[in-house]
């Protein structure tokens, strides 16, 4: 969760003056306001999410507390592949996240035979990553959804319309499937050559290729 301070400022003789700082993850705001109720100058302090709710210190301890436990500062990588000649699609998707202070990294690929275009693969893609989120037991967290197709990242994200059915209709189930699991999606836009992780494992689901895989990342 990414959040900003508001920090009422109060001088020995009484004067103040309220200060707001960029956003920043939750984490390091606590330790950045612990750090100001230490200085003795603070009249009043909380935190402010991207959906204006408003947090006490107490509150965001103990959500920080809980959230440990479970994945969090999540971010996922999508990409869809659909063969003209075979009429299969291959979609691939990797989703980062943290638990128990550990980083991890889950792959995860899949074929169908029943969709009918490269833009309709990467909204299966990205579903395909729901899916994997929801047996995760994510929810209720904000999740970054990474990709190269600009016409899903815009279409979901509220900047085109989605005029096709068939994309609408994924555009529907993704925002349905979003709702239950209580995920608020942040969604960008990145380039082919960065998002090549998704799209490798979109390219071995054509292949015939499949991928299922956890690993612990390294720390750097």
């Amino acid at each position: 969760m990414h959040i900003s301070i508001e920090w009422t400022y109060k001088t020995p003789k009484g004067a103040g003056t309220v200060l707001h700082s960029n956003e920043m993850p939750a984490a390091q705001a606590l330790l950045l306001a612990e750090d100001m109720e230490r200085t003795g100058r603070v009249k009043s302090l909380h935190f402010n999410d991207r959906q204006d709710v408003i947090w006490s210190i107490k509150e965001l301890k103990a959500y920080l507390k809980e959230v440990d436990t479970e994945p969090h500062n999540i971010t996922v990588y999508f990409d869809g592949g659909f063969d003209r000649t075979t009429k299969q699609s291959g979609l691939g998707c990797v989703i980062y996240y943290e638990q128990n202070g550990r980083p991890y990294r889950l792959r995860r690929n899949a074929s169908s035979a029943e969709l009918k275009s490269n833009n309709e693969a990467e909204y299966a893609a990205l579903y395909l990553s729901l899916v994997e989120l929801e047996l995760l037991n994510v929810h209720h967290l904000p999740i970054s959804f990474v990709g190269d197709s600009q016409v899903v990242i815009n279409q979901l994200s509220g900047e085109w319309p989605a005029l096709e059915k068939d994309l609408a209709n994924w555009a529907d189930k993704i925002d349905a499937k979003l709702n239950e699991l209580g995920i608020q999606p942040e969604y960008k836009p990145v380039s082919r050559k960065d998002n090549s992780e998704a799209d490798r494992l979109a390219t071995q689901a054509l292949k015939g290729i499949d991928i299922t895989g956890l690993s612990e990342l390294v720390k750097e």
